[in-house]
């Protein structure tokens, strides 16, 4: 698998504290099945990382991984915060691209409100040849209440990524009923970790893609999609719709056992 997701970078923002804890993220993400993860820190007001800061530390973590014999490739990426497409030069906003494709941005969307200038900001990034790729909306509380507004930006082009800890239950049960509903809705094009360490937003694919409950729309959203960003190649079509009673079923134990 491909995770195009994760803070495994050291002492750049949130995530890894140290090497140490890229380490074990590293080694936990092989455990699991992923054979390439991104490394995308958040370029934000808070953790202004610059895209020479990102590139350096994908590179010395790369040789720390080899040193280690720990076969994961990590490749570039950033998650960029809305207000920063305006404050970044063209140029470094092309470095953060997503597993190195210049073409695709990862933007993180607000845990709190929808911008009101979201949609003009996807249809800014189409017309300059980017492709955005919305970071975990189903965490986003207006798009678990309504999600028509995501769908409109997916219907203009826009891509979305959907956290494997909403999937798989670990964030609560309106994250992982959003995430039923995205999926249901077919408005997923990525399953990605967020890993910010070994423990917070645990790195492994495994259980989500399990959860999503169709073999060939968890292979897409896993393996399919995340190598077709990464090597540049034509995004491949989403498989017919399929059986995802795994998923749902879990979703009906959940509201069961919460009205007892």
């Amino acid at each position: 698998m491909i995770d195009l997701h994760s803070h495994i970078l050291p002492g750049l923002d949130d995530g890894a504290r140290d090497l140490a804890e890229s380490i074990a993220i590293a080694r936990a993400a092989i455990a699991g099945g992923t054979r390439a993860i991104a490394a995308t820190p958040h370029v934000r007001e808070d953790y202004p990382t610059s895209a020479e800061r990102m590139e350096r530390g994908v590179r010395e973590l790369r040789a720390a991984l080899v040193d280690e014999d720990i076969p994961l490739d990590v490749l570039p990426g950033g998650e960029i915060a809305l207000e920063q497409l305006d404050r970044l030069e063209a140029s470094e906003l092309r470095r953060f691209g997503l597993g190195g494709n210049p073409r695709f941005l990862l933007l993180e969307t607000p845990y709190l409100g929808w911008p009101l200038g979201f949609g003009d900001i996807v249809l800014r990034c189409l017309s300059a040849g980017v492709t955005p790729v919305i970071a975990h909306p189903e965490r986003n509380a207006e798009v678990q209440r309504d999600p028509e507004p995501l769908a409109k930006l997916v219907r203009a082009g826009a891509l979305v990524q959907v956290t494997a800890a909403s999937l798989d239950g670990r964030l609560g049960r309106r994250a992982l009923r959003c995430a039923a509903r995205l999926l249901q809705l077919e408005l997923v094009h990525l399953l990605a970790s967020d890993a910010h360490g070994p423990d917070l937003r645990a790195v492994g694919l495994s259980p989500a893609r399990a959860a999503v409950g169709d073999a060939a729309r968890a292979r897409w959203l896993t393996e399919d999609m995340p190598a077709a960003i990464v090597a540049g190649g034509e995004l491949p079509a989403p498989p017919a719709r399929g059986g995802r009673r795994r998923l749902f079923a879990r979703l009906r134990t959940r509201r069961s056992g919460a009205s007892r």
